[in-house]
């Protein structure tokens, strides 16, 4: 794949006229944290379509497996834009362009919280939790990041789920939780506590609903950017959950679906950083056409056409890696987790510098709200951070290296 296809760019305009008419008019709202997402959100699904896609999705591949079909057919319908890749990643990159925090909202609640369930979960847990999730009528959250583990997700996590008659209780915290002060449905990872030094317990994966007794979510966390996406804290204390809450089904460990799901965010940063390296870039040439200095248009100046060279240099390399991973999803291939590490590290990098650089470009007005490149510049920093840091990104890459 070497460019969008006709009907992808039809696709790209259509979501692009509603971004126009819809988010860039509440981008203040949204940017203050005053207006959550979620509305917005549930406007696109309708707008396009794709909740009806999810919905028929769902069904189609519920009864698959119920006439015991248990091949991957119906993972597609895990995406918002249904089977083509292409579909789903064409919002992520417009989104990205204007509030890269409603595609980690959406992301989170989809591809995360309604993709871990449809994995895991038995038939009952996926008609109980997974339909509302992935038609947007409820919101979810993916609660594995704790206060003392950070990059150490899985060694470091102190939350436990203790057995207690038929069911389990639940006790611990967690932070930095997209949606979590707003979640209808929490997918929830702890370690059973059954005697055994902690570092070598069993993960185990629950699904909790808002309002159980003992489960608080707090209130969104002020943060530096990603302003459209609520963040918080998740705090448990005693909650019971019953075997029927428990995800358990499909092949591997809680551990294994936690990796699975870490490679399906890393991959899609590098959508999220080209939608944010395309505008910046747009923005910056517009500008460097228009501000005049000493009697010319800056862009007459090198070090102003050095920064736009760049600045395409990037957007044409994670260009190339958001195809690449469109044409692996359409040949039914997954990365591996190297592999997107590799992808998010790089696309991550460049967002950030080309944001920012487009502020230098600015100059004082870039470092006003008013002309957006600040925006983008405080958003592109957290792809550095969340679904693993740049230094988790290279220790993944170089021990896959390592091991060959």
């Amino acid at each position: 794949m070497i460019e969008w296809s006709a009907e992808d760019v039809m696709i790209r305009d259509a979501v692009r006229g509603w971004i126009d008419a819809e988010v860039r008019p509440r981008l203040d709202a949204l940017d203050s944290g005053e207006l959550p997402p979620y509305d917005l959100l549930r406007d696109l699904f309708k707008t396009f379509g794709m909740d009806e896609m999810a919905r028929q999705s769902f069904q189609a591949r519920i009864a698959r497996e119920e006439r015991g079909d248990t091949g991957d057919a119906g993972e597609s319908g895990d995406r918002p834009g249904g089977g083509d890749p292409a579909m789903s990643m064409l919002p992520v990159i417009e989104l990205c362009k204007v509030a890269p925090g409603l595609v980690s909202a959406m992301g989170v609640s989809l591809g995360l919280a309604a993709g871990t369930i449809m994995k895991r979960g038995d038939l009952e847990q996926k008609r109980r939790w997974g339909l509302d999730l992935l038609t947007f009528d409820k919101i979810g959250a993916w609660a594995i990041t704790e206060p003392n583990s950070g990059s150490d997700a899985f060694g470091g996590m102190q939350a436990t789920a203790r057995r207690d008659g038929d069911g389990y209780v639940l006790n611990g915290s967690k932070t930095f939780i997209t949606n979590g002060p707003h979640a209808d449905t929490i997918v929830f990872y702890c370690k059973l506590d059954d005697g055994r030094d902690p570092r070598d317990r069993e993960i185990l994966t629950f699904v909790l609903d808002r309002g159980m007794p003992g489960l608080e979510q707090s209130r969104p966390l002020r943060k530096m950017g990603l302003h459209s996406s609520p963040t918080g804290e998740l705090f448990l204390n005693d909650v019971r959950a019953g075997e029927d809450r428990l995800l358990r089904s499909g092949s591997g460990s809680g551990k294994d679906s936690a990796r699975q799901n870490f490679v399906t965010e890393r991959a899609g940063v590098a959508a999220m950083a080209l939608g944010v390296i395309e505008e910046c870039l747009r923005l910056s040439v517009d500008y460097a056409r228009k501000r005049e200095l000493w009697g010319q248009p800056i862009g007459d100046f090198q070090l102003i056409q050095l920064k736009l060279a760049r600045m395409e240099v990037a957007r044409l390399n994670v260009q190339n890696l958001v195809f690449r991973h469109i044409e692996m999803a359409r040949k039914g291939r997954t990365p591996t987790l190297a592999e997107a590490s590799a992808m998010k590290l790089y696309a991550a990098q460049a967002a950030s510098e080309v944001a920012m650089e487009a502020v230098q470009l600015f100059g004082g007005n870039g470092y006003m709200s008013e002309y957006r490149v600040e925006q983008l510049a405080r958003d592109a920093k957290s792809f550095q951070i969340y679904a693993g840091t740049d230094e988790i990104q290279v220790t993944h890459i170089a021990r896959d290296l390592l091991s060959r």
